[in-house]
């Protein structure tokens, strides 16, 4: 019985939410990001699709706005008459919210009457923004202007979006979780999969601030490295312009990440061994290493790194001597003796 009861309460809950659906038509990314004074709500509100849309499905929610707006928007409807086809046929549309954007950009939301107010949604090129139960429309006013001024990937406009709006009161009932989705073909970790970005914040005192700390390890951890491989994919097509554009993601990332880690090795060692690999920027790459052995100076992967570097610039035997002190710290590395055999290959050659 207790459970039934539980249920009917949670049912007759107010949910407030902001939101925000967008599309990247310059790399055809998808995503939602999203916040809530209620548990979870990445669990409920965010749906996206690689080359179909992205749905947020809020308020009284009507999850299977998600899937079925998907459904018929590969079927070739608009946002709009997806919108229209969900909520004629849902008895509860009034309590509903949607916000949708197609995979050609085309925004559309609706605002059921019997949402709480403050209610409303803004729409625009490429995405549409929406909330109930907030403070007042200047939440999605503001998340509206600040996703259209911000540049960088995806991702980091959709998050920008939804911190201006936390900052200008976002859900007038307080904090709770947040979420931020977005989607890519083949942009999962180690192209497996297509979620590029996929964070939650289930319950935190202040959750969008905590999704930003999640998301600034995401990007350089995982997010640089998706562009990296979307940048070596396009070069190896042939396609340099793109490859030069996703490259340039990337390091933005990890160029942000330094300024923000200024003492972490890690994120030094990263930027360089992405130069290294690529032989391209190899004289920055070197001073990445350098910084990145100032801080950790017994760290063999730094070491390894290096020793790519200079194997790029040709002092093959400079990477013979940095291979060969990674080696001596990590004396069973596979990878590291195959190394120092491409390194001295390329010196005996050179002799």
């Amino acid at each position: 019985m207790w459970m039934l009861v539980t249920a009917l309460l949670w049912s007759l809950l107010p949910r407030g939410t902001f939101s925000i659906v967008a599309y990247d038509p310059e790399t055809g990314e998808l995503g939602v990001a999203v916040a809530s004074r209620v548990l979870a709500v990445g669990y409920i509100v965010p749906w996206a699709e690689p080359g179909v849309g992205a749905i947020a499905t809020q308020a009284l929610a009507n999850v299977s706005y998600g899937p079925e707006g998907l459904k018929l928007l590969k079927e070739g409807l608009s946002p709009e008459e997806v919108i229209r086809r969900l909520t004629e046929a849902d008895t509860g549309r009034e309590s509903r919210q949607i916000g949708i954007v197609d995979a050609q950009g085309r925004s559309a939301a609706y605002t059921g009457s019997g949402c709480q107010p403050w209610a409303g949604h803004r729409t625009g090129p490429n995405y549409s923004v929406q909330g109930n139960i907030l403070v007042g429309p200047e939440v999605v006013d503001t998340m509206a202007k600040t996703f259209e001024q911000t540049k960088g990937p995806l991702a980091k406009r959709l998050l920008a979006a939804l911190m201006a709006g936390d900052q200008v009161g976002g859900d007038r009932r307080g904090r709770q979780s947040a979420a931020l989705l977005v989607v890519r073909e083949h942009g999962g970790y180690d192209g497996v999969g297509d979620r590029l970005v996929d964070l939650r914040v289930d319950d935190h005192p202040q959750p969008v601030q905590e999704l930003a700390r999640l998301y600034d390890l995401w990007s350089y951890t995982f997010l640089a490295d998706a562009y990296l491989r979307f940048g070596d994919q396009a070069k190896a097509r042939g396609d340099t312009v793109r490859a030069q554009k996703e490259y340039a993601r990337a390091i933005e990332i990890m160029k942000d990440a330094i300024q923000k880690r200024p003492e972490s090795p890690e994120v030094y060692n990263a930027l360089a061994w992405a130069f290294a690999t690529r032989k391209m920027r190899l004289e920055e790459a070197l001073q990445l290493a350098q910084r990145a052995h100032e801080l950790a100076p017994d760290d063999p992967n730094i070491m390894d790194t290096m020793a790519e570097v200079l194997y790029g610039l040709g002092r093959y035997a400079e990477a013979v001597e940095w291979e060969t002190r990674a080696l001596e710290k990590s004396p069973n590395d596979a990878f590291f003796k195959k190394q120092l055999q491409k390194f001295r290959r390329a010196l005996e050659g050179e002799k």
